[in-house]
This record gives structure tokens, sequence and C-alpha cells, in this order.
């Protein structure tokens, strides 16, 4: 088991290559970069990643091109949830061969309405297949995209049951009540909402960061609300995660990302994604542009 991750943490984008599969060369380049830029650590293969549109087969290339570079997978965290339980044992063993330091666990998500019962069983298996490597469990709470919650209730059933295997969670639902609820249930259980809103806030302890998809584009803010408590630096921050209010989120960060780095091959998303519209992304720019000139002046 690791320490626990803090801090800002993008839930990083996975580029696509011309031919459609995860392009593992710019996957790493834009890690380094975020984690030299204000990171202090990556959510690897999460939504923003686009991890349930790729196979098995290209989820582990990911995590392995990050390995077999150098990146410090102790700053990384990587989603390993399937709606197939085989699937996420293989993945989560897999993380926690590569020596990961947590696995990020979307409930299996097509049945919905399931009883607590089978979702404690979903997390038994995860525990049981990493025994050997005791990977530290993070439970991926997003029920709009999933269909099922991760309840307080069934938290302090996980956390009875499996002791120090179950770390924390990320709350993707934007119900920041639910968010110091389960925060609440226990001193030693990480909460990390997906907003880079909440970090002046977490800086008095109620939560151990944020795992943000717009900390692809200002974790540098970011890094100076959470380090130094510099409001004004995470007010430009949240207005450049404004600007996606109302677009597609993945498609934008992903625009966004080619724009300031000058690789329109980083634009690239995998269906049934699709690319970011022309107004959009003019929009976007030109409101990013406007922050980072303020900022400069």
């Amino acid at each position: 088991m690791t320490k626990t991750l803090s801090g800002v943490i993008a839930a990083i984008a996975t580029p696509i290559d011309e031919g459609g599969a995860p392009d593992l060369k710019r996957a790493v380049k834009l890690a380094r970069y975020l984690l030299d830029n204000g990171c202090d650590g990556l959510n690897v293969l999460g939504t923003t990643g686009e991890a349930t549109s790729f196979s098995l087969a290209e989820r582990k290339a990911v995590m392995d091109a990050y390995k077999t570079n150098g990146l410090p997978l102790d700053r990384l965290m990587v989603g390993t949830g399937a709606a197939a339980v085989s699937d996420a044992v293989a993945l989560t063993r897999h993380a926690a061969d590569l020596g990961f330091a947590g696995a990020l666990v979307l409930p299996p998500f097509y049945y919905k309405g399931v009883p607590d019962d089978g979702l404690v069983a979903y997390i038994d298996a995860l525990v049981k297949a990493t025994a050997q490597r005791p990977i530290p469990i993070y439970l991926y709470h997003f029920p709009a995209m999933s269909g099922l919650p991760w309840h307080v209730t069934l938290i302090k059933r996980l956390l009875e049951t499996f002791s120090n295997r179950i770390v924390g969670l990320k709350d993707s639902s934007g119900d920041m009540a639910f968010a110091r609820s389960a925060a609440a249930v226990s001193p030693d259980f990480a909460v990390y909402p997906s907003t880079e809103a909440c970090l002046i806030e977490a800086r008095s302890g109620p939560f151990a960061g944020c795992i943000s998809a717009t900390a692809n584009l200002n974790a540098d803010l970011c890094a100076r609300a959470w380090s130094e408590g510099d409001t004004a630096a995470l007010e430009a921050a949240v207005t450049i995660r404004k600007l996606f209010d109302g677009k597609p989120l993945v498609s934008g960060v992903k625009a966004l990302l080619a724009h300031i780095h000058g690789d329109a091959g980083l634009a690239r998303v995998r269906p049934p994604l699709a690319p970011f519209s022309a107004a959009d992304r003019a929009a976007v720019v030109s409101g990013h542009d406007a922050v980072r000139a303020k900022r400069v002046a």
C-alpha cells in the first residue's frame, strides 16, 4: 500500500493516433508535462481519458507505456472499473503488478438498480485478486454516467468490510453535500471532488484535493491555489473551467490541449465521442487566451 494521493490531480486525456488507437508517445509526453507543471498526480484512463471506449488490451498498453517510460507511478492512479468483473479484475491486477499508486473503480455499470450486496461482491473480487499486491482502491462516484452510486451507507459498509484497502473516492456527481458526507465517513477516507473550485476549501481539511478534467489546462493555476491559497489563481482556473459549461467536456479539453501545445493531434477523440465544433473551439480558445493574457499582465 502506498500513501494516499493528494493535491491537484488531472484526469488526464488519452491522445489518439491517426488509426484510432491510444497514442502512447503523446500520452507519455502529456503526462510528463502535467507532472512538471502543477499536477501533484494524475488520474489515468478515467472518463476524460476515454477508458471505457478502449479494449482491455489498449488500456493495459497505456498503463505499460507509463511504466516503460519511467513515469512516477507513485503519483498516478488508474481507472480499472469495467462492466465485466473479470475485466475489472484483470485491469486492477495489472495496475497492481506495474506499481500504480491506486486503482480508481467505477461500479459495473450496465445493470441498474442492483443491490448493495452485488457491488460489495464486485469489490470483494478486486480485493481478493490483488491480495498479494494490495493496490489501494479508490471508488469512482459518477452516477450520471454509471447509473450506480457509491452512496454513503455503502461506503461505510465497504470500509468496514475491506479495512484499509478502500482508501478514497472521486466524486464526479457535482453534489458538494454528498462529497462532504462521504468525507465525513472517516478521517482516513480521502475524497476528491471533480472540480478545482473546491481547492481553497480542501486546504482546510475536508478534501484531499481535486481530480479534474480541466486540470489538463490550468494545473499551474490550481497548484497556486492548493499550495499557497492563491484566490486570484483559483478564480482564473475556474474561469477556464467554466468555458466548457454547456459544451462537450472531453472533446473540448482535447481541443484546447491541441491549441495550448500546438499539436492538432491532441484534439482527436475515440468514437462515440465526436470532435469539438469549430465554433466552440474558437470560443474556448479565445476565452482561455484572454485569461492567460490577464494573468501575465
